[in-house]
């Protein structure tokens, strides 16, 4: 008869406000403006969240609101139509996301090239990212568009490549982030790589089982719905 482990993620126990500092608070609207941005700004302030999340072009704004709080200033590229940059053009723009004042880097791989099986390119264009910025590397593995030898290889390949964290999708577009997925990315990830879940976050109860299943962060853009217990399946998120 086979044991079940018990961790101590499996019995954490969090009230929704104390979520906070695990929420990547996130915010990529084409049409956000000035104020929204600040706005967002203040809201991951007000409620202490783990970080904002913005696009590159609004960090200047962003990074400046948030400088002195302790909050993070998260962007991303290749996103959020993965895979269509170029290496050497992902490079720069990681290396500039970088002098901007941006603290972590989420990023989408190439995964046209993993099913293409041009491993050493799928490595080196993540590589060349963390190379450049030196940052803290998040890597959208879109596992949901994976076969399961192309998961193993995204996970191994990333990690060789110098990752911080493994991220189960880019978007609810693709997958709606669930304890199943988190779990599977746990459980290969060597020393001193984490996971990160993002997908239709919603409710606070859905935020804990991330947790519990492993997760150490979680990028949503229903932030204050989570952490005030007001989310439900009819909240937006992506």
């Amino acid at each position: 008869m086979s044991e079940t482990v018990t961790t101590a993620a499996d019995q954490l126990q969090l009230t929704p406000a104390e979520l906070a500092p695990y929420i990547q608070h996130t915010r990529i609207d084409p049409d956000a403006t000035r104020d929204d941005m600040v706005a967002h700004a203040q809201e991951a302030i007000t409620y202490g969240f783990n970080a904002a999340m913005v696009p590159a072009s609004w960090l200047p704004v962003v990074v400046s609101e948030l400088s002195g709080t302790g909050i993070g200033v998260a962007s991303a590229l290749d996103f959020p139509t993965v895979g269509v940059m170029t290496s050497a053009g992902k490079a720069a723009e990681a290396a500039e996301i970088a002098r901007l004042g941006a603290t972590q880097l989420d990023i989408g791989v190439q995964l046209g090239w993993l099913k293409s099986g041009r491993f050493d390119d799928f490595r080196e264009d993540i590589a060349g990212v963390v190379r450049a910025s030196g940052l803290p590397v998040k890597v959208m593995l879109e596992l949901p568009l994976l076969t399961d030898a192309e998961k193993e290889a995204a996970i191994e390949l990333a990690m060789e490549a110098g990752v911080s964290f493994l991220k189960n999708a880019s978007s609810g577009q693709i997958e709606t982030a669930n304890p199943t997925s988190v779990r599977y990315l746990v459980d290969r990830a060597r020393d001193g790589v984490q996971v990160k879940a993002s997908g239709s976050i919603k409710t606070y109860r859905q935020s804990l089982e991330l947790l519990r299943a492993g997760a150490v962060l979680l990028g949503t853009s229903a932030g204050t719905a989570i952490v005030t217990d007001t989310g439900d399946d009819s909240t937006v998120s992506y």
